[in-house]
């Protein structure tokens, strides 16, 4: 097995169609043929579909393609480290964040790495969850901070806590319930949803059941932070956010917090790679300044 071979089926799973992949590679369409019989007859498994309309990734080629994309990520950082070693050339860090941490943690973070390693280029990508843990095995981050499933991660990610963060609950501002104290005050409000159900923004983690109550009515969903500010003060809804988060944007924003006496949760922040994968040394030393800074956030 070849790089070109796993570059290949990549190439196919990006351009659908032999042809494509075979301009985007610069072969001939008969040596990239060859290259795939080869590559199937050593997996012993039909790896590309072929139709009138294009080919496509079997599931066997699929799984194989996953695999491709992470070891061609490695190779990159390989040739990245040596040459950074050799010559100190540039290189690059990239870090997952979520909104909480994008404001508490990472500014001072990173410009305790800069002012180390001013010539290392320090990518930093909205990592929400849980889709960050997806990103990190896939090798797109180096590492990612933010909250983890409740049934915790694999063994194939290290975990380190990191500090903890108060939820808050928040409305616009003149919303009839913004002086509601408590959970049970709730009960009729409609709420807007940030992230996956049984995520840190869904109202079940509030615990209404346990209370008693009844399960709480949402009324919009949305993927980010930023599509919740935009939403938010537009309608009588009410959103969980990180109470540094709401504290740096929610008043700009025409929010309020509501000032609720029942306990509300407590998110752990965590900083995860993965195990088993070294670290370029830029990376381990920006992985070093968020530790460092997450002891006092």
């Amino acid at each position: 097995m070849r790089l070109q071979q796993l570059q290949l089926l990549m190439t196919l799973a990006e351009t659908g169609s032999l042809r494509a992949a075979a301009e985007v590679l610069n072969l001939t369409q008969p040596a990239l043929s060859k290259s795939l019989r080869q590559l199937e007859e050593e997996f012993g498994a039909t790896l590309v579909v072929r139709s009138a309309r294009g080919a496509h990734l079997a599931p066997a080629g699929e799984l194989l393609a996953a695999r491709a994309a992470i070891v061609v990520r490695e190779l990159d950082r390989a040739r990245e480290e040596v040459a950074w070693h050799l010559r100190h050339t540039s290189a690059q860090v990239t870090m997952g964040v979520s909104p909480a941490t994008a404001i508490v943690l990472a500014p001072d973070a990173i410009a305790r790495f800069s002012a180390r390693w001013p010539q290392v280029k320090v990518r930093v990508r909205d990592a929400l969850y849980p889709d960050a843990l997806r990103q990190l095995r896939a090798g797109e981050l180096d590492f990612t901070i933010g909250p983890l499933p409740v049934e915790g991660v694999g063994s194939d990610l290290v975990v380190q806590p990191l500090f903890d963060g108060q939820d808050v609950i928040a409305c616009r501002r003149g919303h009839p319930l913004a002086r509601a104290r408590r959970l049970a005050d709730l009960v009729d409000a409609r709420w807007i949803v940030t992230g996956p159900t049984g995520g840190p923004g869904d109202p079940m983690k509030l615990g209404f059941g346990a209370l008693g109550l009844r399960e709480p009515e949402v009324y919009l969903a949305c993927e980010s932070f930023s599509t919740l500010l935009g939403l938010m003060p537009s309608f009588d809804v009410l959103g969980i956010m990180p109470q540094r988060f709401f504290e740096r944007y929610g008043p700009r924003m025409g929010l309020v917090q509501l000032p609720i006496d029942d306990p509300l949760p407590i998110v752990t922040i965590h900083v995860v790679w993965r195990a088993g994968t070294r670290l370029t040394v830029p990376g381990q030393r920006l992985l070093d300044a968020v530790i460092q800074v997450g002891r006092n956030p």
